[in-house]
């Protein structure tokens, strides 16, 4: 491997240290592990790891200058972003308890919907600027470099992601009354809404 790569492994730290910290995609994934199991929940993590990648790519063929040029795109977004981030709240705070009757009333996030999330996502962007900013290489091509930067993080981030669906397996299997698992979905629900804040700040 050409010298300039021994930066993935820094990248893959730093990837590691922001994918393990709270932030939406990681309450929402807790709320759908607990309520649907990890099966159920693959699609919503996959479409993080997407959603990822085009948003970092994105940034590396320079989507970050397209926003500083016309931050009218970015208010939009995050307005777009806050009210779809409410409307996911509601239906996490709203779930009933993952019964075998209820299940038909109550779905998690698909593929699309994870992925189109992530580009109103206030960490992501911070996590994509950081990591094109510090650790795509210099020499060679920009859209080389990005594809395999960017697909060597989204790799060591799945796990990660995986660890918070897992986390709310556990909390599943340890929630026994329909009444706890309301108090669970709520108070998941008002933690999601609360990082709307993030975004309008």
């Amino acid at each position: 491997m050409n010298s300039q790569w021994v930066i993935l492994g820094p990248a893959a730290l730093y990837m590691m240290s922001m994918t393990l910290t709270p932030g939406p995609n990681n309450i929402m994934l807790t709320a759908s592990g607990a309520n649907f199991g990890f099966k159920r929940t693959l699609p919503h993590m996959v479409g993080i790891v997407g959603g990822c990648f085009l948003l970092f790519f994105g940034i590396a063929l320079g989507l970050g200058v397209l926003f500083e040029r016309y931050p009218s795109l970015q208010l939009a977004l995050r307005w777009l972003g806050s009210a779809y981030l409410l409307y996911l709240a509601w239906k996490i705070a709203s779930a009933p308890p993952p019964d075998l009757k209820s299940k038909a009333h109550s779905v998690p996030l698909t593929f699309w919907q994870a992925a189109a999330f992530q580009f109103a996502n206030p960490k992501a962007w911070v996590m994509g600027l950081a990591l094109i900013a510090g650790f795509i290489p210099d020499q060679g091509s920009t859209v080389a470099n990005a594809l395999i930067l960017v697909g060597f993080v989204e790799l060591v981030a799945f796990p990660c992601l995986a660890l918070w669906a897992g986390f709310g397996i556990a909390i599943g299997h340890w929630i026994k009354s329909d009444g706890a698992w309301r108090i669970f979905n709520v108070t998941m629900g008002v933690l999601t809404a609360a990082c709307v804040v993030l975004i309008l700040r």
